[in-house]
């Protein structure tokens, strides 16, 4: 029997941690796990969604400070992730189903880590950290360091993320984040990528990409970014950020594709992120979600 209990505060989720409790919030990934038998629910469980302060969005000049119980919903809506941050409302606006983006939050997908959740490419090529609280104290670790395996993280069992920090893209950055889809409503990534280009001149100084549900974590392809910066994104250097893309994925087959097929299309779904990400630097304006859209 699972004990349960809600916290209204910070304080009163991290001394329930302390005890050996779990959080849980909208619950959408831990109820579903547990019904399909992959993991069974905790001897004890902290409700913190009447944590008021964890609700907040606070964006400023130079960041994005999301709280660990912002919904989907929320973020795909928010008008200046959409324009400054468009890859995370990419993302955002294809978790799940309407129902799963109004009540999932970007804390339970951050930390539940699975390699094919949606925000999890745009926040690492976004550069985004993590603030993690405990009763010992407080840290902030790289969303990317953040990762260490499929549903596994750094983060100790006593710790609650309560925030997500996403530092402010330069002007002439553009960002997208694409998946392949086989359905609009309630899917998961079968591959996904995303792009992070800034532009000066009309040469890309920078650029960070990103490959999803393709190895055992979310992980960067510096060869990819290497491909592209310091040149104009011609369709050689896009042809070989695709490449590196796919050459950098490990994927597995599964009930959803084969890994021959993943491997291909890696390169198709990393080109549309790229070629997404520059025309949005370059001013173009492409509809959110990107996934389906041809720039």
């Amino acid at each position: 029997m699972t004990s349960f209990a809600t916290a209204t505060t910070v304080e009163e989720a991290l001394a329930a941690l302390a005890r050996g409790a779990k959080a849980v919030a909208g619950g959408t990934d831990l109820v579903v796990g547990a019904r399909q038998g992959k993991a069974s629910l905790p001897d004890a469980l902290v409700a913190i969604h009447r944590v008021s302060e964890l609700h907040a969005i606070d964006e400023t000049a130079d960041s994005l400070r999301l709280g660990a119980l912002v919904t989907h919903a929320e973020i795909a809506a928010h008008p200046a992730i959409r324009e400054r941050f468009t890859a995370l409302a990419d993302a955002s606006a294809i978790v799940g189903s309407h129902a799963t983006r109004a009540q999932g939050t970007i804390g339970g997908n951050v930390m539940n880590a699975s390699p094919a959740m949606e925000t999890g490419g745009p926040l690492i090529c976004l550069e985004a950290s993590a603030t993690l609280r405990s009763v010992e104290g407080t840290r902030t670790v790289s969303v990317e360091g953040l990762f260490t395996g499929p549903g596994t993280t750094a983060a100790n069992a006593d710790e609650l993320l309560v925030s997500v920090d996403v530092p402010a893209p330069a002007p002439g950055t553009g960002s997208a984040y694409v998946r392949l889809e086989y359905r609009r409503q309630m899917e998961i990534a079968v591959v996904g990528a995303t792009a992070v280009v800034h532009l000066e001149d009309g040469r890309v100084q920078d650029a960070r990409v990103a490959i999803t549900a393709l190895a055992p974590t979310i992980r960067r392809v510096p060869d990819a970014e290497a491909a592209l910066a310091g040149g104009e994104a011609d369709d050689e250097s896009l042809a070989a950020a695709a490449r590196a893309a796919a050459a950098a994925s490990a994927p597995i087959s599964d009930v959803r594709a084969s890994e021959r097929y993943r491997r291909a299309m890696a390169e198709v779904i990393a080109r549309r992120a790229v070629e997404t990400a520059l025309a949005r630097a370059r001013g173009t304006a492409i509809p959110i979600p990107a996934s389906g859209v041809r720039p």
